[in-house]
C-alpha cells in the first residue's frame, strides 16, 4: 500500500467493473429476500422462517458458488464478486437474524430464540456443507461459455 499526501495508508481501489457487479448482484439478492419476505411475513413472537429460509438458503447457494467458481469453471473476474459478495451477500441477513433473536427474547420466547438461533448456526454450517458436496458432485457436461478449470495432476 502506498501512502498519501498526508502520510495515511491509501486503500486500493476495487476496479469499477468488480463494483458494478457486486452492486448488481446485491441488488438482485435484496430484492430475492424481500420477495421471500413478503411471501412468510413474520410476528414479534413467532418463529422467523422467512429469515431462517433466506440464511440456510443462502448458505447452500454460496457453498454451490464457491466450489463451481473455485474448484469446477475458469470462471471470469466478476463471477465471485457478483454470486458470491453481491448475491448472496444481500440475500443473506445476520443483521435481521440478531434482530429476530432480540424481538423473540424481548416478547417473552426465549426458548424460541435459542431455537432459532441453533437451527440458524447449526442449518447454516449444514447447508454450506451440502452445497459444497453438490457443487462437486454436480455433472455439469459441456456447458457453454463456460471454461473447465484444467484437472491437477495430483488428482
Amino acid at each position: 500500500m502506498s501512502t498519501g499526501r498526508e502520510g495515511r495508508l491509501a486503500r486500493p481501489r476495487a476496479p469499477l467493473a468488480v463494483l458494478g457487479a457486486i452492486a448488481l448482484g446485491g441488488a438482485a439478492g435484496t430484492c430475492a429476500r424481500a420477495a421471500l419476505g413478503l411471501a412468510l411475513p413474520a410476528s414479534t413472537s413467532s418463529f422467523p422462517w422467512a429469515i431462517l429460509v433466506v440464511n440456510l438458503s443462502g448458505s447452500l447457494l454460496l457453498g454451490l458458488v464457491m466450489v463451481l467458481v473455485l474448484e469446477r469453471f475458469s470462471a471470469t473476474r466478476l463471477i465471485r464478486p457478483l454470486l458470491a459478495t453481491g448475491l448472496c451477500g444481500a440475500y443473506t441477513t445476520f443483521s435481521s437474524f440478531v434482530t429476530e433473536i432480540d424481538l423473540l427474547v424481548r416478547a417473552g420466547r426465549p426458548a424460541l430464540a435459542a431455537a432459532y438461533l441453533v437451527a440458524s448456526v447449526v442449518g447454516g454450517l449444514a447447508a454450506v456443507v451440502v452445497g459444497t458436496s453438490a457443487g462437486r458432485r454436480l455433472p455439469l457436461g459441456r456447458l457453454p461459455l463456460v471454461r473447465r478449470r484444467p484437472e491437477r495432476p495430483d488428482g
